[in-house]
């Protein structure tokens, strides 16, 4: 399956689309293009569900090889949001090993925070599937001891996400803010789209009310008024906020956003394990599927 959708025109250019590409070279060159057009940029080395220490550590390697790279590019003023950041899958790092994971994960995180401290990088760590969120929003709380500025992922499908966006939306807090895109049981996660999304804005107007920078990850129109129009109400200006959209992604509405001022941040995967992230997102919820094969259509399309 991945040979055939690497060699067919039409579905490797879905692949492309929303994919850096399979090294960090790739990478970087989008990453470039995009900083270069007024974007801000999370990169995001495809891979999870870590079973293997040596696996693990590689990801680290990856990682810090990465940020060395990154601390070469244009750098935020002081006092500015940065424009360069790495997202990072704690399952990637060895939560998910048998032994010690998630002691394993956080010294990981650990030196993946520090090397981006030294290369003037955020770091954001991602959202998985429920089962992980107690364990992940504990090592962020424990990192965030040293290292304030370090993102959190919440997903506004999950019935928990209000309390935890008061909890964690403190004093120089970054908190992503995302639907959702893992097929969870009714028990811990809302299952209408109309219910998920008069979550997200519940979650939306309390991280702009706190103290926070909240970073909207949302390609959805109204989703992106909302954010505007809590901002406003909150006060806060175009540095206290920011917009997040997936590369390949409303490319126009990204840029327009830019333009006008808004920060928008364009998350930016790539790697070798593109086929398993690929073909889970288009697994998790059957929705997926309909939205990418959309944006074949039209580059601007909306979800």
């Amino acid at each position: 399956m991945k040979s055939a959708i690497t060699h067919a025109p039409g579905t490797r250019s879905l692949v492309t689309r929303f994919v850096a590409g399979e090294d960090r070279g790739a990478a970087l060159t989008v990453a470039r293009a995009l900083l270069a057009s007024g974007r801000s940029i999370s990169l995001d080395h495809l891979g999870e569900d870590t079973a293997d220490l040596g696996q693990a550590r590689a990801t680290v390697a990856e990682y810090r090889a990465l940020l060395r790279e990154l601390g070469d590019l244009p750098q935020a003023r002081a006092g500015e949001p940065r424009p360069l950041e790495v997202s990072v899958k704690l399952s990637a790092l060895g939560q998910a090993l048998p032994a010690d994971g998630e002691a394993i994960a956080l010294e990981h995180a650990r030196v993946l925070c520090a090397a981006a401290e030294a290369a003037g990088v955020w770091v954001t760590v991602d959202a998985e599937d429920h089962t992980t969120t107690d364990s992940t929003l504990s090592i962020v709380t424990t990192l965030r001891a040293d290292f304030p500025w370090l993102g959190a992922v919440l997903q506004a499908y999950l019935r928990r996400t209000e309390a935890d966006c008061r909890d964690l939306a403190g004093p120089g807090s970054r908190i992503r803010l995302c639907k959702g895109a893992y097929r969870e049981p009714g028990s811990v996660a809302y299952q209408s789209a109309g219910d998920v999304d008069a979550s997200y804005r519940r979650c939306l107007a309390i991280l702009m009310a706190g103290q926070g920078y909240p970073m909207v990850a949302s390609h959805d129109p109204a989703m992106v008024a909302a954010a505007g129009d809590e901002a406003v109400r909150a006060g806060r200006g175009p540095d206290a906020f920011e917009h997040q959209m997936l590369y390949g992604i409303r490319e126009g509405e990204q840029q327009r956003l830019a333009d006008a001022g808004a920060g928008m941040r364009v998350y930016v995967p790539y790697g070798s394990q593109w086929y398993a992230y690929f073909m889970r997102r288009l697994a998790e919820r059957p929705a997926n599927l309909a939205f990418f094969v959309r944006q074949l259509v039209s580059r601007d399309s909306i979800h």
